[in-house]
This record gives C-alpha cells, structure tokens and sequence, in this order.
C-alpha cells in the first residue's frame, strides 16, 4: 500500500508540474502565450478543429462578403484531407496556424508524441500553401509543459469563447455570449467543424447564423477584424 501510495504521489507531482503549472501560468497570467490583443479597435476570429468540408468554405464565403480576415488554427489530419480548402484559406489572405495533428490535449502526450504532432501539421501547411506557420493554439487550450518552453511557435490562446461546440444553445446562444463579452482586444474561439470529441457535429450551422448577426454588431461597434499577427497596438 505505501508502495502504491508513493507512486501515486510522484505521479501526481509529475502532472501538476507537466501540465497543470503551464496550463496555469499561460492562462491567467499570459506568460509565453497570447490570450489578447493590445489594442484599442481591434478584435479577431479565430477558427479552431477544421477544415470541414461543409461548414468550412459557407465561413470563408461569409467572411469574404464582409471582406474579413480571421486565424484558422488547423488539424493536420483534417487539413491532408482538405487540401482544397487550406488553400482557399491561405490564397483569401486568412492566417493558418497549427491546432495538432489529432485533436489530442497536450497534457496526455509524450514531449516527443506532441512534437511529432505539430511538426506534422506544419509540415502539411507549408506544402500546402508555401508558407511556414508559426502560431499553435493547443487543443481545449490546455498547455503542457513542452508547448511552454518551445520557442519556435507564438501560442495563441483566447479572451471569449462562445462555447459553440453544443449545439443546445442555438445560435441565439452563441451570439449573446459573443455581444455580451466581447471588447476592444477579444480573441474569439469558434469552431468550423463539429467532429472531434465532445462536440456535436452540426453546431456549426448554430456558429455560421451567430456569426452574421455577430459581425453587423461588431461593425455597428466599429471594430476592426484582423488576424492574430496583424494587429496594431
């Protein structure tokens, strides 16, 4: 029993320092991540889980009507079966970044497992449309302790997230989470494919019908929409 007990404390010493110090540190006090914007008038979109084949190209559509850039943070799995679009997003002047080969948190996998991941999905973007990535956004967010030393990629994390995975909420939902917290500075979470674990795969038609209504308000506030490297402070 003490043997166990003892193990059971290393173990729990290892996870704490492995993801929950990170996770923390990057969150709440921004250290080696960006969570928001400096600026007075800007906001951005950002685009986690894709690309989807359906509800992928319907958002480009909507934000090439408004003339809108955003950050599409991509799986490499995903992206390898959507080329297509990864091209699209990159010759309409969005960002790409990496978001993971498979939707796995980082607190779960190996530091080599998780680079292998990342470099994978960046080596995808690079062939794809000719240029090198170099923001990550982990999966759920959740940084471990690998993704906080690593130097190569800005990770880019979020101030308002519309919880638009479920789709119980309605679009309604979504879109009074988004007018209610949105500001000068937001980095906004949303989700261009309802496929991986724990959404439902049609939340986003709810995401695409928030989004309309989300962006007149946005303009009527005079906000400036831009990717997440090109603010201005």
């Amino acid at each position: 029993m003490f043997f166990f007990l003892i193990i059971g404390c290393i173990f729990l010493v290892f996870f704490v320092i492995y993801a929950l110090i990170p996770s923390f540190l990057t969150r709440v006090f921004e250290i080696r991540s960006t969570n928001r914007l400096k600026s007075h008038s800007s906001i951005a979109l950002t685009f986690d889980d894709g690309p989807n084949p359906t509800y992928t190209p319907i958002i480009l559509d909507l934000l090439k009507s408004h003339s809108i850039k955003a950050t599409f943070f991509v799986l490499g799995s995903e992206a390898e079966n959507n080329p297509t679009i990864i091209k699209r997003i990159h010759e309409e002047g969005h960002l790409i970044g990496i978001h993971n080969y498979f939707h796995t948190c980082s607190w779960f996998l190996s530091p080599k497992v998780l680079h292998k991941q990342i470099e994978k999905t960046g080596k995808i973007i690079k062939e794809l449309t000719k240029a090198e990535p170099n923001f990550y956004r982990p999966p759920w967010g959740l940084v471990s302790l690998p993704i906080f030393f690593q130097r190569k990629y800005n990770t880019i994390l979020w101030t308002v997230m519309a919880y638009d995975w479920n789709s119980k909420q309605g679009s309604k939902g979504i879109l009074d989470r988004l007018v209610k917290n949105t500001k000068p500075g937001s980095i906004i979470l949303l989700h261009d494919n309802g496929k991986t674990l724990g959404a439902d795969e049609n939340a986003p038609l709810n995401t695409i019908e928030a989004l309309e209504s989300f962006i007149t308000y946005c303009q009527e506030k005079q906000y400036q929409f831009v990717r997440v490297d090109e603010f201005k402070s």
